[in-house]
Protein backbone atom coordinates (compact mmCIF):
# COMPACT_ATOMS: atom_id res chain seq x y z
CA UNK A 1 0.00 0.00 0.00
CA UNK A 2 1.69 3.51 -1.14
CA UNK A 3 1.08 6.07 2.03
CA UNK A 4 0.98 9.57 1.06
CA UNK A 5 -1.21 12.52 1.58
CA UNK A 6 -4.39 11.96 1.91
CA UNK A 7 -3.92 8.08 2.54
CA UNK A 8 -6.96 7.36 5.34
CA UNK A 9 -5.90 4.52 7.69
CA UNK A 10 -8.94 4.00 9.67
CA UNK A 11 -9.73 7.15 11.74
CA UNK A 12 -6.36 8.54 10.65
CA UNK A 13 -5.71 10.79 7.54
CA UNK A 14 -2.41 11.30 6.38
CA UNK A 15 -1.11 14.83 6.33
CA UNK A 16 2.82 14.33 5.51
CA UNK A 17 5.95 12.26 6.27
CA UNK A 18 7.74 13.60 8.85
CA UNK A 19 10.82 11.41 8.67
CA UNK A 20 12.04 7.65 8.42
CA UNK A 21 14.69 5.35 10.34
CA UNK A 22 15.17 1.67 10.30
CA UNK A 23 11.78 0.26 11.48
CA UNK A 24 9.92 2.42 9.23
CA UNK A 25 8.70 5.77 8.84
CA UNK A 26 6.60 8.56 10.76
CA UNK A 27 3.48 10.85 9.33
CA UNK A 28 1.65 13.27 10.80
CA UNK A 29 -1.43 12.67 10.81
CA UNK A 30 -5.60 13.69 11.65
CA UNK A 31 -7.09 11.88 13.68
CA UNK A 32 -10.58 12.33 12.38
CA UNK A 33 -12.21 11.51 15.38
CA UNK A 34 -11.16 13.65 17.51
CA UNK A 35 -9.79 16.52 15.53
CA UNK A 36 -6.06 16.33 16.61
CA UNK A 37 -3.30 15.87 15.14
CA UNK A 38 -0.90 12.95 16.02
CA UNK A 39 2.12 11.13 14.72
CA UNK A 40 2.05 7.36 13.22
CA UNK A 41 4.83 5.49 13.16
CA UNK A 42 4.42 2.65 10.30
CA UNK A 43 6.36 -0.28 10.74
CA UNK A 44 8.22 -1.78 7.50
CA UNK A 45 5.70 -4.32 6.03
CA UNK A 46 8.82 -7.03 6.19
CA UNK A 47 9.01 -6.38 9.82
CA UNK A 48 5.66 -6.55 10.73
CA UNK A 49 4.95 -10.22 8.60
CA UNK A 50 7.69 -11.42 11.08
CA UNK A 51 5.68 -13.25 14.26
CA UNK A 52 8.31 -12.77 16.16
CA UNK A 53 9.32 -9.42 15.57
CA UNK A 54 5.33 -8.55 15.50
CA UNK A 55 5.19 -10.01 19.17
CA UNK A 56 7.93 -8.35 20.26
CA UNK A 57 7.12 -5.32 19.06
CA UNK A 58 3.25 -5.70 20.61
CA UNK A 59 4.69 -6.29 23.85
CA UNK A 60 7.55 -3.47 23.85
CA UNK A 61 4.51 -1.10 22.45
CA UNK A 62 2.46 -1.76 25.32
CA UNK A 63 5.16 -1.02 27.94
CA UNK A 64 6.13 2.15 26.35
CA UNK A 65 2.25 3.16 26.22
CA UNK A 66 2.34 2.37 30.33
CA UNK A 67 4.95 5.53 30.17
CA UNK A 68 3.12 8.86 31.43
CA UNK A 69 5.64 11.39 31.97
CA UNK A 70 5.70 15.29 30.90
CA UNK A 71 9.33 15.08 29.02
CA UNK A 72 8.60 11.84 27.14
CA UNK A 73 6.06 11.88 23.68
CA UNK A 74 3.38 9.72 24.56
CA UNK A 75 2.32 6.44 23.03
CA UNK A 76 -1.30 6.14 22.63
CA UNK A 77 -1.94 3.20 20.93
CA UNK A 78 -1.05 0.33 18.91
CA UNK A 79 -3.18 -0.15 15.53
CA UNK A 80 -3.30 -2.71 12.35
CA UNK A 81 -4.35 -1.72 9.18
CA UNK A 82 -3.88 -3.34 5.53
CA UNK A 83 -1.69 -6.10 7.27
CA UNK A 84 1.00 -3.71 8.86
CA UNK A 85 1.56 -2.03 12.20
CA UNK A 86 2.16 1.22 13.34
CA UNK A 87 2.54 3.45 16.50
CA UNK A 88 0.01 6.70 17.20
CA UNK A 89 2.08 8.74 19.48
CA UNK A 90 2.03 12.47 20.49
CA UNK A 91 2.74 14.84 17.67
CA UNK A 92 5.54 17.47 19.85
CA UNK A 93 5.86 20.77 18.37
CA UNK A 94 9.36 22.92 17.86
CA UNK A 95 12.86 21.81 16.88
CA UNK A 96 14.70 18.52 17.78
CA UNK A 97 18.01 19.62 19.84
CA UNK A 98 20.30 18.14 16.60
CA UNK A 99 18.36 21.34 15.25
CA UNK A 100 18.59 23.40 17.80
CA UNK A 101 22.99 22.48 17.75
CA UNK A 102 22.68 23.45 13.84
CA UNK A 103 23.06 27.08 14.98
CA UNK A 104 26.38 26.37 17.37
CA UNK A 105 26.69 25.18 20.73
CA UNK A 106 24.50 25.95 23.66
CA UNK A 107 24.96 28.07 26.67
CA UNK A 108 26.10 26.13 30.04
CA UNK A 109 22.93 27.48 31.48
CA UNK A 110 20.88 26.33 28.74
CA UNK A 111 22.59 22.40 28.48
CA UNK A 112 21.79 22.16 32.31
CA UNK A 113 18.25 23.00 31.69
CA UNK A 114 17.87 20.59 28.69
CA UNK A 115 20.25 17.67 30.21
CA UNK A 116 18.11 18.01 33.74
CA UNK A 117 14.86 17.37 32.01
CA UNK A 118 16.58 14.28 29.51
CA UNK A 119 17.65 12.97 32.69
CA UNK A 120 13.76 13.01 34.47
CA UNK A 121 12.66 10.94 31.33
CA UNK A 122 15.50 8.97 31.30
CA UNK A 123 15.23 8.09 34.78
CA UNK A 124 11.26 7.82 34.69
CA UNK A 125 12.21 4.99 31.94
CA UNK A 126 14.19 3.65 33.99
CA UNK A 127 12.06 3.10 36.85
CA UNK A 128 9.65 1.02 34.74
CA UNK A 129 12.31 -1.57 33.81
CA UNK A 130 13.06 0.39 29.98
CA UNK A 131 16.05 1.49 28.31
CA UNK A 132 15.94 3.81 25.60
CA UNK A 133 18.69 2.46 23.57
CA UNK A 134 19.22 4.99 21.00
CA UNK A 135 19.21 8.51 22.27
CA UNK A 136 20.50 10.85 19.76
CA UNK A 137 20.23 14.82 19.77
CA UNK A 138 17.66 14.21 16.89
CA UNK A 139 15.17 12.14 19.33
CA UNK A 140 15.29 15.12 21.59
CA UNK A 141 12.66 17.39 20.64
CA UNK A 142 12.24 21.07 21.96
CA UNK A 143 9.35 22.97 22.45
CA UNK A 144 8.59 26.44 21.65
CA UNK A 145 7.93 27.32 25.70
CA UNK A 146 11.17 25.24 26.54
CA UNK A 147 9.88 21.98 27.61
CA UNK A 148 12.35 18.62 26.41
CA UNK A 149 10.73 16.01 25.55
CA UNK A 150 12.91 12.18 24.67
CA UNK A 151 11.00 11.01 21.17
CA UNK A 152 11.73 7.20 19.61
CA UNK A 153 11.65 4.81 22.23
CA UNK A 154 11.01 2.28 19.02
CA UNK A 155 14.44 0.38 19.57
CA UNK A 156 13.88 0.54 23.27
CA UNK A 157 14.44 -2.54 25.61
CA UNK A 158 12.78 -4.01 28.20
CA UNK A 159 14.62 -5.17 31.29
CA UNK A 160 13.81 -8.31 32.89
CA UNK A 161 11.79 -7.20 36.36
CA UNK A 162 15.16 -8.21 38.83
CA UNK A 163 17.44 -6.19 36.69
CA UNK A 164 15.31 -3.06 36.38
CA UNK A 165 17.31 -1.39 39.39
CA UNK A 166 20.95 -3.33 38.63
CA UNK A 167 23.18 -1.85 37.46
CA UNK A 168 27.91 8.50 11.09
CA UNK A 169 24.79 6.15 11.75
CA UNK A 170 24.09 2.45 11.51
CA UNK A 171 21.20 1.38 12.85
CA UNK A 172 19.74 -2.67 13.64
CA UNK A 173 15.95 -3.05 14.92
CA UNK A 174 16.71 -6.37 16.43
CA UNK A 175 16.74 -6.54 20.51
CA UNK A 176 18.11 -9.75 21.09
CA UNK A 177 21.76 -9.99 22.75
CA UNK A 178 24.67 -10.15 20.30
CA UNK A 179 22.68 -7.61 17.74
CA UNK A 180 24.09 -4.06 17.42
CA UNK A 181 20.96 -1.42 17.88
CA UNK A 182 21.33 2.01 17.85
CA UNK A 183 23.15 4.83 16.38
CA UNK A 184 26.94 4.88 16.12
CA UNK A 185 27.96 7.77 17.48
CA UNK A 186 26.18 7.59 21.01
CA UNK A 187 27.07 3.61 21.66
CA UNK A 188 28.34 2.73 24.68
CA UNK A 189 31.37 0.17 24.78
CA UNK A 190 29.03 -2.57 25.15
CA UNK A 191 26.38 -1.79 23.02
CA UNK A 192 29.02 -1.67 20.39
CA UNK A 193 30.28 -4.97 21.35
CA UNK A 194 27.05 -6.93 20.98
CA UNK A 195 26.85 -7.52 24.47
CA UNK A 196 24.21 -7.53 27.20
CA UNK A 197 23.39 -3.56 28.20
CA UNK A 198 21.26 -2.57 30.93
CA UNK A 199 20.42 1.43 32.01
CA UNK A 200 23.95 2.44 31.73
CA UNK A 201 23.70 2.51 28.40
CA UNK A 202 21.25 4.97 28.84
CA UNK A 203 23.40 6.72 30.79
CA UNK A 204 26.99 7.12 28.37
CA UNK A 205 24.35 8.09 25.62
CA UNK A 206 23.24 11.14 28.33
CA UNK A 207 27.09 11.92 28.85
CA UNK A 208 27.84 11.79 24.91
CA UNK A 209 24.04 14.33 24.15
CA UNK A 210 25.80 16.55 27.00
CA UNK A 211 29.00 16.54 25.37
CA UNK A 212 27.77 17.65 22.27
CA UNK A 213 25.35 20.17 23.68
CA UNK A 214 28.79 21.97 25.45
CA UNK A 215 30.79 21.57 22.28
CA UNK A 216 28.94 21.41 19.41
CA UNK A 217 31.07 18.36 18.90
CA UNK A 218 30.33 14.45 19.39
CA UNK A 219 32.34 13.14 21.94
CA UNK A 220 33.42 9.98 19.28
CA UNK A 221 33.47 10.69 15.99
CA UNK A 222 34.66 9.09 12.69
CA UNK A 223 34.41 8.96 8.91
CA UNK A 224 32.15 5.68 9.01
CA UNK A 225 30.31 3.64 11.77
CA UNK A 226 33.68 1.36 12.09
CA UNK A 227 35.66 4.21 12.78
CA UNK A 228 33.41 5.44 14.94
CA UNK A 229 32.97 2.46 17.26
CA UNK A 230 36.80 2.10 17.23
CA UNK A 231 36.92 5.50 18.76
CA UNK A 232 34.43 4.44 21.33
CA UNK A 233 36.42 1.48 22.30
CA UNK A 234 40.21 3.09 22.11
CA UNK A 235 39.52 6.82 22.71
CA UNK A 236 38.95 9.41 25.18
CA UNK A 237 36.99 12.72 24.18
CA UNK A 238 38.58 15.69 23.77
CA UNK A 239 38.19 17.33 27.20
CA UNK A 240 39.61 20.21 26.14
CA UNK A 241 37.00 21.28 23.77
CA UNK A 242 34.59 22.39 27.11
CA UNK A 243 34.55 25.24 27.62
CA UNK A 244 36.78 26.88 30.21
CA UNK A 245 33.65 27.74 32.24
CA UNK A 246 32.38 24.59 32.73
CA UNK A 247 32.03 23.63 36.21
CA UNK A 248 34.29 21.19 37.78
CA UNK A 249 31.25 18.75 39.22
CA UNK A 250 29.76 19.17 35.48
CA UNK A 251 32.90 18.16 34.51
CA UNK A 252 33.08 14.95 36.72
CA UNK A 253 29.57 14.43 35.96
CA UNK A 254 30.60 13.90 32.14
CA UNK A 255 33.69 11.80 32.78
CA UNK A 256 31.61 9.48 35.26
CA UNK A 257 29.22 9.33 32.22
CA UNK A 258 31.29 8.34 30.01
CA UNK A 259 33.57 5.84 31.81
CA UNK A 260 34.66 2.93 29.75
CA UNK A 261 34.79 0.47 32.59
CA UNK A 262 30.91 -0.28 33.25
CA UNK A 263 31.66 -1.26 37.02
CA UNK A 264 32.88 2.54 37.20
CA UNK A 265 30.31 4.16 35.14
CA UNK A 266 27.69 6.51 36.95
CA UNK A 267 25.01 3.89 37.65
CA UNK A 268 21.53 6.51 38.13
CA UNK A 269 20.73 9.27 36.28
CA UNK A 270 18.67 10.35 39.49
CA UNK A 271 22.72 11.13 40.10
CA UNK A 272 22.91 13.55 37.53
CA UNK A 273 20.59 16.15 38.64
Amino acid sequence: MEIREGTRLGIYEIVGELGAGGMGRVYRARDTRLGREVALKIVHPHLGRDPEYARRFRREAEIVASLSHPHIAAVHQLEESDSFWFLVMELVGGETLGERLDGGQLSISETLRVASQIALALEAAHEKGIIHRDLKPNNIKITSDGVVKVLDFGLAKTLPAESSSAGPSKTATDTHTGVIVGTAAYMSPEQARGRPIDKRTDVWAFGCVVFEMLTNRRAFGGESAANTITSILEREPNWDLLPKTTPSNLRRLLKRCLEKDLPRRLRDLGDAR
